[in-house]
């Protein structure tokens, strides 16, 4: 459901609940970058729902069918109107994708070894990995390869973001409460501007995304709409 509040108003935890409307973030296009994180094909793969075996199985994938009707209806698109916006402009877009060099996944970090959720064997080169086409990276717009949640932490994006002269990253992808929120905080501490979209993100449930954003909100990063932010931008 698309949001009515305004940006300045929204998300507002108890920490911020009675604070003064935030100021516009700086937003100046030539030290600005859009970061694309974790839109990878492995995320949107999905069995036919007859080929499951029992209702235990069944009832798994109709928890997460929100999750996938969300990506396809409105993250994937709203990001793909963002990326384009700032290709006519020539504003930085960079990427983020979880994959391992090795093929055993050795070289992942301990939490992508642990059984659950966050067991990940990806492979750089297959597919799986790889980011979904209708966000592929054009021309020489940048993409890292972490084994972290963090962007930061895994790989040389704050060298190169410090390089360009980037003071603003605004974040889009998934998942909210996982390597959005843990790239937004590591930006926040080496004092980077921060935007996060609400509409070009998503968390395994609707309830989670929303918790997420409105712990994060103020605190380490302004959270509104690709609607806002291209307001914003003039673009």
């Amino acid at each position: 459901m698309k949001r009515t509040i305004p940006w300045k108003q929204a998300y507002r935890s108890l920490y911020y609940a009675t604070a003064p409307e935030p100021d516009d973030p700086p937003l100046d296009p030539k030290t600005t970058a859009l970061l694309v994180i974790d839109v990878q094909n492995t995320y949107l793969a999905r069995p036919e729902r007859g080929s499951l075996a029992t209702e235990a199985e069944r009832a798994h994938f109709d928890a997460w069918t929100p999750f996938h009707e969300r990506m396809h209806a409105a993250v994937i698109p709203n990001i793909a109107t963002v990326l384009a916006k700032f290709r006519t402009a020539g504003i930085e877009r960079m990427f983020a994708r979880i994959a391992c060099v090795t093929r055993d996944g050795r070289d992942r970090s301990l939490s992508q070894k642990k059984p659950g959720f966050n067991y990940l064997l990806l492979p750089h080169l297959e597919d799986p990995s790889q980011i979904v086409p209708a966000l592929a990276p054009q021309g020489d717009e940048i993409v890292v390869t972490k084994t972290t949640d963090s962007a930061l932490t895994g790989t040389n994006l704050r060298l190169m973001l410090a390089n360009m002269g980037i003071r603003t990253v605004v974040v889009a992808g998934i998942f909210t409460d996982q390597c959005i929120s843990s790239t937004v905080r590591s930006l926040a501490d080496e004092s980077f501007e921060v935007v996060v979209l609400d509409d070009c993100c998503a968390a395994a449930s609707d309830e989670i995304h929303v918790r997420e954003l409105e712990i994060i909100n103020m605190i380490y990063c302004h959270v509104m709409s690709h609607e806002e932010l291209l307001g914003l931008m003039q673009l």
